[in-house]
């Protein structure tokens, strides 16, 4: 019978010739391989060609290459420590290749490699070619162990010098797995491989660990990408699908109402001072077809900064209005959700709704109210007995909208702003309020763009909106990378003279009515980390640079009265500077502010700083962002070139995927095995398309998998209860 990965799953490694009881330790201590299914999916790292390797006898001086080699001989001292210098270990071999040429090996520092190399070893060494008394010699290479494995292409795995587990112990025991495994049970449909030109399973995993040639290991590799990311998007659509059939949404009217029913969406529409954009009126398209479907919406906007995603989702909650239900916009800190008070509170000045004939003229005024801890009790009282009765229309709030008091009469709809800063249970518990049999249809919204791949998969169980241009009127902002000496302190005048264009253009701007943003990463100075804090940076510049300015400071640790004190003095333009901590990353919005100054700018990601670049450029006058720092890897300069480079969001969140990498799925999961260990978000970015496309397809024509028992095994296998609920929380 064809082998099936849950029985491979159920088999311990020391079911393997030669892994015994301290083996196995290693293996789980290093790799976490527990099971022979564990060290099956234990992927080559790279392959080695021989065909393309250097002869010895052909190097020369200066090269860097790589060569297959056999130890002749290994011998390791302790050299003397001569004028001062410590003593160390020096390890000399003596390699050679079929080519007859011989050279020297060299490890300073590295007495365990006289027991990693022993004779009669073969190993590739990959460095650089010197030479030492005329003999051709490479210094601290780089080793892998590669056995005595035959054929052209030769796999090298991960391997752990701690626990003595080489390349070449791995793939002796993968050859014996394959061997006794056998065939492999088939578990994806044959049309669906046809279509995608992907092998059988039985030669990928035989061809990933053991190729022929690299076009074998290049397909193999595809196949089983494949079944890494189906099974996780399986996860989520299956998800996604019991969720629509286990709730009961609103069948909501879109558009005017059949006995003269005012359309309010319409109506704020026109009320614009400016016309919609492309993308707007896309996303509203797609709000709008869930909206007036028989199940809750559950998507999410994405929108860069500033491409209009309030009105997109005031758009939505004006849906559930007109139908006779209630909106909720949650806000993730008590500065965004009053400033979203403020703005759609005027956004819906003067419109009426009616009041089902219980006042002369039949409507009332749409009412818009705020709930935060700010809030006075006898204020508070006052709204959650109007919200209760039904006579709020939109209600706007912190965390404080899911308290037990909280009670309405019938929630429509409930906008979540900047979802990442809430858990799944506090979405869930203002979902849950919907005062009826009902559940309200859910808007989560980020103004952090997120890749396409990821955002398909972290956010799987969501259908995706996307507002990717800007309303016409916003200026552009003009983004300047001031270098500054890596290892200077703040007062050093190196450093003073790298930022003295900056603050002389902060003077311009404010001598022209204008205000700026100053921004550091810590509140308190930190020695480990060498970084500027803001408490320090206010005192310097209100004393120094900026002297005459009025400075004003907001950070973390201000209390939240104090904090608003201080953005409402920034507001009404009473501070000309305000220097801050990320506090003000997301949802700040006053347009007279022109110029972001960003300090240690190397020390923050990508997605971090267009947020705060995005604080200006949000007024007609032309704006600027200083990133101020050194830069002292290639990660960090990379990141600082692409923020000069671009102010598209969305090529920013590639570009970031690219160089951190997308990490880890499960990132509080138990065992390794529910990683993706050979997809990667980044390269794999059409294979993720396509696993969502065929995941849809599977499990709308087969909503248990009923017809792919093997297919829905392994999917349990891989992403259990726990670790599905987890990547759905993530």
């Amino acid at each position: 019978m064809a082998r099936r990965l849950a029985q491979l799953a159920a088999l311990p490694v020391t079911q393997l010739r030669g892994v015994g009881p301290k083996y196995a330790e290693a293996l789980e201590r290093a790799f976490e391989i527990e099971t022979v299914l564990d060290l099956l999916t234990h992927y080559p790292r790279r392959y080695i060609d021989r065909t393309n390797l250097q002869a010895i006898r052909d190097l020369r001086v200066g090269d860097e290459v790589m060569v297959m080699a056999t130890v002749r001989r290994i011998s390791g001292r302790r050299t003397r420590g001569a004028r001062g210098r410590r003593p160390m270990a020096l390890v000399t071999a003596e390699v050679a290749d079929p080519s007859g040429g011989h050279l020297q090996v060299v490890f300073f520092n590295q007495g365990w490699r006289e027991r990693q190399l022993p004779a009669g070893a073969e190993c590739i060494l990959f460095g650089k070619v010197t030479e030492n008394r005329g003999r051709l010699q490479m210094a601290n290479p780089l080793v892998d162990l590669v056995g005595t494995q035959t054929g052209k292409i030769v796999a090298v795995y991960p391997q752990s010098e701690k626990e003595r587990l080489t390349s070449s112990d791995l793939s002796r025991w993968m050859t014996e797995v394959l061997e006794r495994a056998g065939e492999f049970a088939e578990a994806v449909p044959e049309q669906v491989l046809d279509r995608l030109d992907l092998i059988d399973r039985t030669s990928a995993f035989r061809t990933v660990h053991l190729p022929e040639t690299m076009g074998e290991a290049t397909a193999a590799r595809k196949r089983l990408v494949f079944d890494e990311l189906l099974r996780v998007q399986l996860a989520l659509v299956l998800r996604k699908r019991a969720l629509e059939r286990a709730s009961t949404g609103l069948v909501h009217r879109i558009g005017p109402g059949p006995a003269g029913e005012p359309d309010l969406v319409s109506a704020f529409h026109e009320r614009l001072s400016f016309p919609l954009t492309g993308a707007q009126r896309r996303a509203i398209a797609e709000i709008d077809a869930d909206l007036a479907g028989p199940h809750p919406m559950h998507r999410l906007l994405q929108g860069d900064v500033g491409a209009g995603k309030t009105v997109v989702a005031v758009s939505a909650l004006l849906v559930a209005v007109q139908n006779g239900h209630q909106g909720a916009l949650m806000a993730p800190t008590e500065v965004l959700a009053e400033q979203h008070h403020l703005g759609i509170k005027a956004l819906l000045e003067g419109f009426t709704i009616g009041d089902g004939g219980t006042s002369l003229f039949g409507e009332r005024p749409l009412r818009v109210e705020l709930l935060t801890n700010r809030v006075t009790p006898t204020e508070r009282r006052r709204i959650l007995e109007q919200l209760a009765a039904g006579d709020v229309d939109l209600l706007i709030g912190t965390h404080a909208l899911i308290q037990e008091a909280v009670e309405f009469r019938s929630l429509g709809a409930v906008v979540i702003d900047e979802q990442h800063r809430f858990g799944v249970e506090q979405r869930a518990a203002l979902r849950d309020k919907s005062g009826g049999e009902h559940t309200p249809d859910v808007l989560v919204m980020t103004a952090t763009p997120i890749p396409r791949t990821a955002a398909m998969t972290v956010y799987g169980d969501l259908d995706v909106s996307v507002l990717d241009e800007l309303p016409p009127g916003r200026t552009p902002i003009d983004t300047i990378w001031i270098r500054t000496p890596g290892d200077a302190e703040a007062d050093d005048p190196a450093v003073a003279a790298a930022e003295a264009p900056v603050w002389d253009h902060v003077r311009t701007e404010v001598a022209a009515g204008r205000q700026a943003y100053v921004v550091c990463p810590l509140v308190d100075e930190s020695e480990k980390l060498e970084v500027r804090s803001a408490t320090d940076t206010f005192e310097r510049l209100s004393a120094g640079e900026l002297t005459g300015l009025r400075v004003g400071l907001l950070h973390g640790r201000v209390p939240s009265a104090d904090k608003e004190v201080v953005m409402d003095q920034f507001r009404r333009r009473d501070l000309d500077v305000l220097v801050a901590t990320t506090v003000i990353e997301v949802g700040v919005d006053v347009p007279n502010a022109t110029v972001m100054v960003i300090l240690d700018a190397d020390r923050f990601g990508i997605a971090q700083l267009h947020q705060l670049r995005g604080r200006v450029g949000r007024g007609s006058a032309t704006s600027r962002c200083y990133l101020v720092g050194a830069a002292t890897t290639r990660e960090a300069e990379e990141r600082l070139a692409a923020m000069v480079r671009t102010t598209d969001g969305f090529e920013l969140a590639e570009i970031d995927l690219d160089l951190r990498g997308e990490g880890t799925l499960m990132a509080e999961r138990q065992k390794g095995r529910n990683d993706l260990k050979l997809a990667s978000l980044r390269r794999d970015r059409v294979w993720v398309e396509r696993a969502r496309e065929v995941a849809f397809e599977l499990v709308d024509a087969d909503p248990q998998l009923a017809d792919h028992p093997l297919l829905r095994e392994e999917v349990d296998l891989f992403l259990g209860e726990d670790e599905a609920d987890f990547l759905l929380k993530s």
